[in-house]
């Protein structure tokens, strides 16, 4: 039972050829297999095993209206998870058990899902490659054709979900996206990732990162995957006070419909710059989707530039309001034998913080800081709303999508030279950023192989609330591209 994608599991399961428990139990046999990878922080083997027994005993009464029934899934480890451990990837919330459901996972529960554990992460979401969890790395299941020794990331932060989701360590998973952190680790890993617009999936009992740009999603092996999981996922809450109230439509009933009519543009800001390799996968995406009927307009998004640095000032600014909960008194890790209030303060979060928490809480706190408020975090919401007009007044007034790339480069090792450099890290977030910015939803869709045999993904970005578009245009780019076929190319550690 590997290999499986959702429509697949549940056909099975439907037609009686496995239980939920056989199925549960094959994922929980090759996490145990696959412990080197580090995708898991905490695997919920009983919780699993249970919830999948009363998934067979839902199918054996016919009762099987749960889209995601007995599907055993792999949860980010940013959604609070009632009696179960929850830690964001850091120290500081290391022993953490919230006592409620995060609105997304009661979701998933709610639709039959089975959830395995809770994935690996870069610590608080902050990071492009999961290499800054407390918990250790998170590697991928495959390597370069050229240095077949070294591990790769799968990237981040939903990195372990991302390398769970393509080790077969659970049929799909959830993730997070702040500024490209589901599409991301989904291009580096070939998989479906969709952002959906702003509003769209709750919030509340996600552990915040950047309030304003947080969105929640899936990540799958399919576009079809994703558009059942996102349907489970979705919902209007009245604990979320940025939940939007639109009718969520059955995405599923996109998929396969004709794209013929449908414009999509191409900025110059996504193109500049790219190497050989990327132009070559983008312009092969292109031909596939005119065959399809589509059309290509050149569109111009000046803003473009402007959006990587003001989202590393609005983002930092809300990392450093969020994560000063925790501070060693409430819950969370606190330092032994204070000397005073200060003290525990101090201690407790330098003790429980990693490197690039400290980093963006200093740039978050030195942005919004008296002096400096106006001049830049001020100034960054000023061109957030300068970006958020350029989408809809110099491309969605013309275009139905925008193609761009996923990222800039194909997944790399921990000793990698862009490792060594916070803001070369940064750069690696150039084409997601301006979805999160703009809250529009986008999608990565698995597009080839590089020729050192590693995925390359490419991005759609729809208008807001127009996900269905996107699922329209996605599947035509899946059914062309065939890289399934492609996989068997690539060097499975």
């Amino acid at each position: 039972m590997k290999n499986l994608t959702i429509k697949e599991a549940r056909e099975g399961l439907l037609n009686k050829d496995f239980s939920s428990v056989e199925l549960t139990k094959s994922y929980i046999e090759n996490i145990r297999k696959h412990e080197d990878l580090n995708a898991y922080i905490t695997i919920c083997e009983e919780k699993a095993l249970e919830l999948a027994r009363k998934a067979d005993e839902k199918i054996a009464r016919g009762e099987t209206s749960q889209t995601m029934l007995g599907i055993p899934i792999a949860m980010k480890d940013l959604f609070c998870t009632k009696g179960i451990r929850t830690t964001a990837g850091s120290k500081i919330l290391e022993n953490f058990i919230p006592p409620y459901e995060s609105t997304v996972s009661q979701n998933l529960l709610d639709e039959g899902s089975i959830v395995l554990g809770k994935t690996n992460m870069d610590e608080f979401a902050m990071g492009s490659s999961n290499l800054t969890s407390y918990f250790g790395p998170v590697w991928t299941n495959f390597r370069k054709k050229s240095d077949p020794e070294t591990k790769l990331v799968p990237g981040g932060s939903s990195g372990g979900s991302a390398s769970a989701v393509s080790a077969d360590l659970a049929i799909a998973a959830t993730g997070s996206d702040t500024g490209g952190s589901i599409r991301q680790p989904a291009a580096f890993c070939g998989l479906v990732g969709i952002k959906p617009s702003y509003g769209v999936c709750s919030r509340y009992g996600m552990v915040a990162f950047a309030s304003s740009l947080d969105q929640a999603g899936p990540i799958t092996k399919t576009v079809e995957d994703a558009a059942i999981m996102l349907n489970a996922m979705a919902s209007y809450d009245t604990k979320d006070s940025t939940s939007e109230k639109v009718d969520i439509p059955n995405y599923v009933d996109f998929i396969g419909q004709s794209v013929r009519g449908l414009k999509i543009g191409i900025a110059k800001q996504y193109t500049d710059g790219l190497n050989e390799e990327n132009l070559n996968i983008l312009e092969n995406i292109r031909k596939l989707l005119e065959e399809a009927g589509c059309v290509f307009v050149d569109i111009d998004l000046q803003t473009t530039s402007y959006c990587l640095p003001a989202y590393y000032i609005i983002a930092p600014a809300e990392a450093s309001s969020n994560l000063s909960r925790y501070d060693g008194v409430r819950y969370g890790h606190r330092c032994e034998n204070p000397k005073n209030i200060e003290d525990l303060y101090v201690r407790s979060r330098s003790e429980g913080f990693g490197e690039e928490v400290k980093r963006r809480i200093l740039t978050g706190t030195y942005v919004l800081s008296a002096g400096y408020y106006d001049a830049y975090y001020n100034r960054a919401l000023k061109i957030r709303q300068m970006v958020k007009d350029d989408f809809k007044n110099n491309a969605f007034s013309k275009v139905d999508l925008i193609l761009t790339m996923t990222t800039p480069t194909t997944a790399f090792g921990q000793n990698d030279p862009v490792t060594e450099d916070p803001v070369s890290m940064y750069l690696n977030d150039i084409f997601t950023v301006t979805v999160n910015i703009a809250g529009l939803p986008g999608m990565s869709i698995p597009a080839g192989l590089s020729s050192d045999g590693l995925p390359l993904g490419v991005q759609l970005i729809g208008n807001r609330f127009c996900e269905s578009t996107i699922f329209k245009a996605a599947h035509v780019i899946e059914k062309c591209v065939e890289f399934e076929k492609l996989k068997r190319e690539m060097i499975v550690a």
